[in-house]
């Protein structure tokens, strides 16, 4: 088998810094390309894993951000696994994490087993009735790759993707190999770190909501630390990127997933989708999810904000749906550096019905129950943070051993 991959990226990189822990700065992204500040992705590095793959059946877990870029313009770009079939490469299986291979699936909209229809592949589904490919799914595989983009935040599931691949992989000695790609949260981290009673698919492992590292680094981190099942590591290589720093702006050119539209729900969703696990809407069912929060129980005196969840791409059943809302329209924040709770403390003090702001998965998605308790017992949010930080500490000992990048 030969094949050459070209997989190019665009960002915009900023030379401020604002504390320790923050590395970006506030600057607007630009739409102007600079040739001396292009990224490119890992699978660009085609010389760094082609023997790798040469004469072996190759399975991929991939969805619509597995792209190659062609060229400067952003809208310039192939599948990867069209191109990869176009050069007669033996794929064999691609595999399918939450929203499916090619990005359409509600959130948590279970998945099945397919044929993709532009390829004639079969596609595997992990996120239906099994999150781990099976020992049949991965029958004639000889290697795995991993090419999906992440957010850089705990919740999103395509870490457990990963997770659950590595391990399937390790257990039936299939190498893996990760095509890395920016994380566009990677200028920080901030967070409760994730404890072992709320383990779940939307936290698997203990570090912060936001750990500040690469979908490439953050494998490297699972293999280290023995987090897979049994200590079992995976025989895994990461092909890295060029000209990326964690400061590095990079506004991601294809949505992740059907409710991160731009770069402002992206950086904003660690702060917001706490309201997930609430019953305040964070703006599913609108044109701009992830960066508006709204209840019809919001007292209207307070907030400035409405709107009205109806059915759309992405949210077919929204919370609230055809109810108005009272909110806030965070469209204008600047860029965040840190996970900003006032937004949840707000809200949670001006619900007029406490006891049932709360929902089951709340603690799922902190990571721990205990974030809860801090705010029904009227903790400030610099409180609450102070509480993390001794945990902060800690995960930036273990991170810094499998940074790739500065």
């Amino acid at each position: 088998m030969k094949y050459t991959i070209i997989l190019l990226g665009f960002v915009w990189l900023s030379c401020n810094s604002n504390s320790k822990k923050n590395i970006s700065s506030n600057t607007e992204v630009t739409k102007e390309v600079k040739k001396d500040s292009l990224i490119i992705v890992g699978a660009n590095q085609t010389n760094l894993y082609l023997s790798n793959l040469k004469g072996k059946n190759v399975g991929i877990a991939a969805n619509q951000t597995s792209v190659i870029f062609k060229g400067n313009a952003e809208g310039d770009y192939v599948h990867l696994v069209d191109s990869l079939l176009r050069l007669n490469i033996n794929v064999t299986k691609a595999f399918a994490p939450e929203h499916g291979f090619r990005g359409v699936a509600d959130a948590g909209e279970h998945i099945t087993d397919g044929v993709d229809p532009d390829t004639g592949l079969p596609t595997i589904s992990l996120y239906g009735e099994n999150r781990k490919p099976s020992k049949k799914n991965l029958e004639n595989i000889d290697v795995m790759i991993f090419d999906i983009q992440d957010v850089g935040v705990r919740f999103y599931t395509y870490l457990s993707t990963l997770h659950y691949v590595m391990e399937a992989c390790a257990e039936l000695n299939i190498p893996v190999i990760v095509f890395d790609r920016p994380n566009p949260n990677g200028h920080y981290i901030d967070g409760p770190m994730l404890e072992e009673d709320v383990k779940s698919f939307v936290g698997l492992h203990p570090v912060p909501i936001v750990y500040g590292m690469t979908i490439g680094e953050y494998a490297k981190m699972i293999n280290g630390e023995k987090w897979l099942k049994n200590g079992i590591q995976c025989d895994l290589t990461v092909v890295p990127l060029k000209n990326y720093t964690h400061n590095s702006e990079y506004d991601l050119p294809i949505k992740p997933s059907p409710n991160l539209p731009n770069a402002t729900s992206i950086n904003l969703y660690a702060s917001l989708c706490f309201f997930e696990g609430t019953d305040v809407s964070c703006g599913r069912g609108t044109e701009t999810q992830f960066q508006i929060f709204g209840a019809p129980f919001l007292p209207e005196q307070s907030f400035d904000f409405s709107f009205t969840p109806q059915p759309n791409f992405g949210a077919k059943t929204p919370k609230h749906q055809g109810q108005l809302c009272f909110g806030r329209d965070l469209t204008k924040t600047e860029k965040l550096s840190e996970i900003n709770l006032n937004w949840l403390l707000e809200a949670y003090k001006l619900s007029p019905n406490k006891e049932q702001f709360f929902n089951k998965s709340f603690a799922r998605l902190a990571g721990t129950k205990n974030l809860q308790k801090q705010i029904e017992n009227g903790l400030s949010a610099q409180d609450i943070k102070k509480s993390w930080q001794s945990g902060l500490d800690s995960f930036s000992k273990v991170r810094e051993k499998y940074l790739l990048y500065k």
